[in-house]
């Protein structure tokens, strides 16, 4: 049986991987932040009152695993905090560099120093192509700089574990998974392009991630995908160009 670990899995995306992968006979772990969720399958294991955002987290989802081996490791945890040019708030960033930049170091770090991880497995960081410098257009304009930015530092993340991980046989991918229709992006006012910009409910969303996740190949470690291709990439053809492939390797 194929064992897995889905960090942030309380709601929304990461709640929708759980029960995907659970469906396809995965032994699931899935962190939350509360004690208990009530709409997670029967079967699937909770580790509860996990805060990634914390330095202790990564021991205490050791801790949780109880010795078993992982196959797969999908970081899904991630704030989202609207700011200005006008209105930057200084704690907003804190958080967001720390949920989404700076917890996958130390999760990989307590997951290999526990030897939690099999040769071969996969380390998945979902991020965004917000996180894409090169999709950043003048026309899209500027603002929400620690979205953006912790998600361009989680992809520099991704891709220097993608070397340290290399010869242990650890295949380590970055991964748009779609706009999504969630309460993360309602809470940003991002529910207005939802028409407009192709968003997708998180059980869709789940779906073509984990199908995409299954045919990474680990000569493909290290780069960053959207599996739905550039059908909700507002600035993918101004960038990229037209006819452009579904999956969709990202720019950086």
């Amino acid at each position: 049986m194929v064992n897995s670990l889905v960090i942030g899995a309380s709601r929304g995306l990461g709640l929708q991987l759980s029960k995907v992968l659970h469906a396809n006979g995965h032994r699931v772990f899935a962190t939350i932040r509360s004690s208990q969720n009530h709409n997670m399958p029967a079967g699937v294991s909770t580790i509860p009152g996990i805060d990634i955002g914390r330095e202790d987290a990564g021991a205490r989802i050791v801790q949780g695993l109880e010795g078993e081996k992982l196959d797969l490791v999908i970081i899904n945890a991630g704030v989202f905090k609207k700011e200005t040019l006008e209105a930057p708030n200084f704690e907003d960033e804190m958080d967001m560099y720390k949920v989404v930049a700076i917890a996958p170091v130390f999760l990989a770090h307590h997951l290999w120093k526990a030897n939690s991880l099999s040769s071969p497995s996969k380390f998945v960081l979902i991020t965004t192509e917000g996180g894409s410098i090169g999709l950043r257009t003048k026309e899209e304009g500027g603002g929400n700089y620690g979205h953006h930015g912790s998600k361009a530092a989680a992809n520099m993340v991704g891709k220097l574990l993608a070397n340290d991980f290399y010869d242990k046989g650890v295949t380590v991918m970055m991964i748009h998974p779609g706009f999504m229709k969630t309460d993360m992006t309602k809470g940003v006012g991002f529910d207005q392009f939802y028409e407009s910009g192709g968003a997708v409910e998180p059980e869709e969303a789940a779906q073509s991630t984990v199908e995409f996740i299954s045919k990474i190949t680990h000569e493909m470690t290290g780069t960053f995908w959207a599996p739905r291709g550039p059908r909700d990439i507002g600035e993918a053809e101004r960038v990229m160009g037209k006819n452009l492939p579904t999956p969709l390797r990202l720019p950086w």
